[in-house]
C-alpha cells in the first residue's frame, strides 16, 4: 500500500532530480523513495538522532499522560 503526498521542492533540485532519473532509467518517484529510504535509515543508525528522538518521545508521552489523565 502507498500513500500520495505533495512535496515541494526548489526548481532547480526537481531540475537536477529529472536528469538524474533519466540518467538512472528510474522515474523520478522512484528516486525520491530511495534518497528518502536512505536517509531514513542512516538516521536509524546516527546516535545524536535516536538519542533525540528518545527525548521527542519522552515528553510526548508526558504531555499525552497530562492530556488523558493516569491509566486505569
Amino acid at each position: 500500500m502507498s500513500k500520495q503526498t505533495t512535496v515541494r521542492i526548489p526548481e532547480q533540485l526537481a531540475d537536477e532530480a529529472e536528469v538524474v532519473a533519466r540518467v538512472r532509467g528510474v522515474s523520478v518517484n522512484a528516486l525520491i523513495i530511495e534518497a528518502l529510504a536512505s536517509q531514513i535509515e542512516r538516521l536509524r543508525t546516527d546516535p545524536a538522532f535516536t538519542a533525540e528522538a528518545q527525548r521527542v518521545l519522552a515528553k510526548d508521552l508526558e504531555l499525552l499522560g497530562k492530556l488523558v489523565g493516569p491509566s486505569q
